[in-house]
């Protein structure tokens, strides 16, 4: 009985080498863009910045306030003028420890610019750089906070209200404001479990709804007061 002679289909061999390929090269592809998009660039190094929750702390008080705030956000705007008093005079005295969350959820409402994030990623630039002062300068960005749908601050009024707030502008520091640094780092922050919006208050660990009424937000759930 005679058998056949097998031919070896070299196209089909070499369609699917290419098609191997093709898909290889498209998850290698997908892997770079899923690892810049988690990767949140520079993160600041300064012992008040906790690089994983991305939290600057003031103060060493025994009972901790925790907010979550943006910088371009009007309820956030209330809270300090309301509760910021209160907030900094816990600071000051030992009374609390303070951790202020940045976040960026309002980038949309400056036309373009992201003051949200460049306000965020100025006030990590000076808590590195200038720690001491950063506070200040924290409370001044809500003294001169712009209203949604404006383009916000520009870097260099960003700027000027640091130097305003007694921080020592170097030229590294000046180039981290204009560079934008630590936007990926700020864009990466998030809120806690459980809140809905900005500004967030957390006391001891424990959210706290906002009544801008500092008694009822902060005092009253301290243990040293």
């Amino acid at each position: 009985m005679a058998t056949a002679v097998r031919k070896t289909n070299w196209f089909a061999i070499w369609i699917s080498v290419g098609v191997v390929i093709v898909l290889v090269g498209v998850v290698a592809v997908v892997a770079v863009l899923n690892s810049r998009a988690t990767d949140p660039g520079p993160v600041p190094a300064a012992s008040g910045i906790n690089r994983e929750t991305g939290a600057v702390t003031f103060g060493k008080g025994p009972d901790k306030v925790s907010t979550w705030v943006d910088f371009m956000c009007p309820y956030c705007g209330q809270f300090e003028e309301t509760e910021g008093k209160t907030i900094a005079g816990l600071v000051d005295d030992g009374s609390i420890t303070l951790e202020v969350h940045p976040v960026t959820i309002l980038d949309r409402q400056s036309q373009g610019t992201e003051y949200s994030s460049r306000a965020a990623s100025a006030f990590y630039a000076v808590a590195e750089a200038d720690p001491d002062n950063a506070y200040a300068f924290f409370r001044a960005l809500y003294d001169n906070r712009p209203e949604e749908q404006t383009p916000g601050l520009t870097d260099e009024e960003l700027i000027k209200i640091a130097k305003d707030s007694g921080v020592t502008m170097t030229a590294k520091l000046e180039k981290s404001i204009k560079d934008h640094e630590y936007v990926g780092f700020a864009q990466s922050q998030k809120l806690p479990e459980g809140a809905t919006g900005t500004p967030t208050l957390m006391v001891n660990d424990q959210l706290v709804p906002v009544t801008y009424d500092p008694k009822k937000d902060i005092l009253a759930n301290i243990s040293s007061r």
